[in-house]
Formats: C-alpha cells, structure tokens, sequence
C-alpha cells in the first residue's frame, strides 16, 4: 500500500486545476474526493481530466464536473493478489481502501505487482539542425546540449527507463557520431539503443521508414521529438492508444492566444456584437506520438513525408487518429528562451 495516499486527498470544494496539481506533483496518478469525515465522495485520474478538457470544461470548474462518483473500492486487507486482479480486470491503475466508507489507505496497480517492463518500442527523432540555438549547435547537435547536468536526450531517455520502456531507437543525421559516443548501445543505461540514420532530412515521419523490420509486429511505438521535455504519463498514454485500437495518437496541448484588439461581429453595416480581447483556444501538437505497426509500415524507405501529411493519409482510410491532451508539464526546446527556460525548470521537475 502506498504510504503517500494522504497527499492526494481532496475536498469537494477543489478545482479541476487543484486536483491536476495532485497529480502532476504525486507518483499515485489520482486524487481522492472526500468530505470533512474522510468518507470518499470520488475520484479523479488524469484520464478524467483530459475527457473533461476536450468536451471543454475549465480548469477552474468544480472538480464535481469530472470526478468519478461509484469509482472501484476494496476493504482494507483485501490481498494483493486479490487488488492486482481487481485493478486488471476493470483496466484501472489504482484503488482506493475503505474501512466502512472512510478511505484509510490506496493501493496501485505497479505496487500490486512490481515495476513494469514495457517491451513497446520508443523512437527518439534527434536529427534536426537546431538552427534556432546557433551558435550553441554550431558544434553540437540539440538534443546533446546540456539541461542541467545531462544532455536533453538523456533526460528524455531516463523518463522512458523510468516507466518501464527498455527497447530504444534513435534517427540522427546532424553530427550523429556525439549521440553514438555518449549512448552507444545503451547497456549503460541498461537498455538497448539502435540507430537509424538519415542521409538526408525525411520529414517528421519519414525515418519510421528507416526502421528494421524485426520490430515486435503487435505492439505499437511511442514516438517522441529528442527536444521535447515532459511528464506526461507515457503508460497511460499507451494504454488509451490500445484501449481504443486507434492507429495513431497525437498528444495534444491546449494554446491559448489572446487577440489584442476588441472584435467586432456585424451584419452588413450593423453591429450585433462586440467582444473585448477574446481569448481563443486550440489544440496544439505536442512532438509525441503512439503509431501503430499498420502505420509504421506505410512508410517506405527513404520516403519524405511528415506526420500530419502522414497521419491525414491514414485518417482518410479508417478514422482511427486519434488525440491525447497533456495537461502534464511540457516544454519543446526550440528558441533560446526555451532553452533558459529548461535549464530552470530542470532543478524542480525531478526529471533530472
């Protein structure tokens, strides 16, 4: 049983963003809903979230709005043998222990059973020029540039390790011989680290093409940009992927851009409304993604495409693309102040 499960209990007077800081700051992945006399009114995981996000509630809503009211429960000294089972059998990662209707205690599914080995392959893009860090990748290629004490790729390969992932193909092209060097085939790491090179640049997708053909033919692929970085539940991401048999997922993040002007609505020369500044939002494209085999093998070698143009192909064909809201922290280190921006983030993630 978790000796953290107090951290992540809730009145029902929270917020939505309230509970989201639950979970981005604990491990457990859920908050608990309670009243004054610890009785569990709900519960609410991230998935719960990210539902309410693309139907369009807020953040400051009450957290009533997405919180599941008949979540699963077991009585305190319950076995594990008996939670895991549980938690398998309904597809949940958590449950809460109750004694009478108080909750006295969480148990998770990775405690249930131990840490988890994910077989799935993770594809790392780190081939780009970086020509908006010039002069920092004038002889350095970016994911090799250092956030903290590790070279941004490492990071993002130490949070893969860390939730299981053991299988790792990297696409280089600008100086790839400094990735090799500080990688090599990962047995550091105590992984394994493959590499596909581009002669020359093949789109956002088109080095899917370059990969072997002995990849697991059942399972899909994470796919990530090497200057991305995040705490997105990668898990959990993988599992919606299968859940609804989709043949790709986008992560998505909400951007919101404010107009600076007042904005006008009319009917020919008469006004019907004005609107002050209005904020507008969008789903935005995070660099992760989860492809399935079916994709990965449309793509030929040395086939230059993009993913958009990649995944519109495959929308056409089934509607099975599908996209994931990350409401965890994200950061891609594109522009300069990205990059200062990391160098202070790094110190409180604990991605370090």
């Amino acid at each position: 049983m978790s000796h953290e499960w107090r951290n992540v209990l809730l009145e029902p007077s929270a917020t939505i963003l309230e509970a989201l800081d639950i979970i981005n700051k604990e491990a457990l992945r859920v908050a608990l809903v309670v009243d004054k006399n610890h009785s569990l009114v709900g519960v609410v995981t991230d998935g719960d979230i990210r539902r309410g996000l693309l139907s369009g509630i807020n953040l400051s809503d009450a957290i009533e709005k997405v919180m599941n009211t008949a979540p699963t429960v077991a009585p305190l000294g319950t076995s594990r043998e008996a939670l895991a089972e549980l938690m398998e059998s309904k597809g949940i990662l958590s449950i809460p222990l109750l004694r009478d209707s108080q909750v006295v205690g969480l148990e998770t599914l990775q405690g249930a059973l131990g840490k988890p080995r994910c077989e799935n392959p993770v594809f790392i893009m780190a081939g780009g020029f970086g020509t908006r860090l010039r002069p920092l990748t004038d002889n350095c290629p970016k994911p090799m540039l250092k956030v903290g004490n590790k070279p941004i790729l490492e990071t993002v390969i130490r949070s893969f390790i860390k939730a299981g992932f053991c299988n790792f193909y990297i696409s280089t092209h600008y100086m790839p011989e400094q990735i090799h060097q500080h990688f090599g085939d990962g047995s550091d790491l105590g992984v394994k680290i493959s590499y596909v090179h581009e002669e020359e640049p093949l789109g956002t997708g088109g080095a899917l093409g370059l990969l072997p053909e002995d990849l697991p033919q059942d399972l899909p692929l994470i796919m990530i940009n090497g200057d991305v970085l995040t705490k997105v539940d990668f898990l959990r991401l993988l599992s919606f992927h299968v859940e609804n048999d989709a043949d790709a997922t986008m992560c998505v993040r909400e951007y919101d851009y404010q107009i600076p002007y007042g904005v006008i609505n009319g009917e020919g020369s008469k006004i019907t409304s004005m609107v002050e500044k209005p904020i507008q939002r969008f789903f935005v494209n995070a660099g992760v993604y989860v492809v399935s085999p079916r994709v990965i093998q449309s793509v030929k070698k040395n086939q230059k495409i993009d993913m958009p143009t990649l995944l519109e192909k495959h929308m056409e064909e089934r509607q099975k693309v599908l996209m994931f809201p990350i409401h965890e922290y994200w950061l891609d280190i594109g522009r300069m102040d990205d990059f200062n921006r990391a160098q202070m983030d790094i110190l409180s993630l604990g991605l370090e």
